[in-house]
């Protein structure tokens, strides 16, 4: 086996499609290096006309945090309510853990506790502070205290 040779043909162009070839329209970019059409099209779907050519920064895209049934039912059970500013923080606390590596995390807020898949960015459950003490949480890798 380790003789065995395998020959593969050398195909540059189809002759029936002009333009598809391996020299065509590259265009050199300020640091030297070669851009293809669809690089092109794609610089053009990302940036404005005039705007600095840069990688799309996706990372300031955050997804809205979600709750599940079960944790919207635990809520509405114990009457957990989570304002517009700690929700605010529990989101600050999710793309933390995020940073971290963390996918299953432990938020800690003045009144509740909040078990989030922070990859999915969704509430699996809650339970109110003072229900804490006691508790075992499992299948955690992280915990954000705000």
């Amino acid at each position: 086996m380790a003789n065995e040779v395998f020959l593969y043909p050398n195909v540059t162009s189809i002759p029936s499609q002009p333009g598809i070839g391996s020299a065509d329209k590259l265009t050199r970019t300020k640091d030297g290096a070669q851009k293809g059409d669809f690089d092109q099209v794609l610089d053009k779907a990302f940036h404005q006309p005039g705007e600095a050519q840069n990688t799309p920064d996706l990372s300031k895209v955050r997804q809205p945090l979600k709750f599940s049934a079960h944790a919207t039912q635990r809520l509405q059970d114990r009457k957990i309510t989570i304002d517009q500013p700690t929700m605010a923080k529990v989101n600050d606390a999710i793309d933390r853990a995020a940073a971290k590596g963390i996918e299953d995390t432990l938020v800690i807020t003045p009144d509740a506790a909040l078990i989030v898949s922070v990859k999915n960015r969704t509430v699996i459950t809650a339970l109110e502070k003072g229900a804490m003490s006691g508790n075992v949480f499992t299948n955690i890798d992280g915990a954000v205290i705000i």
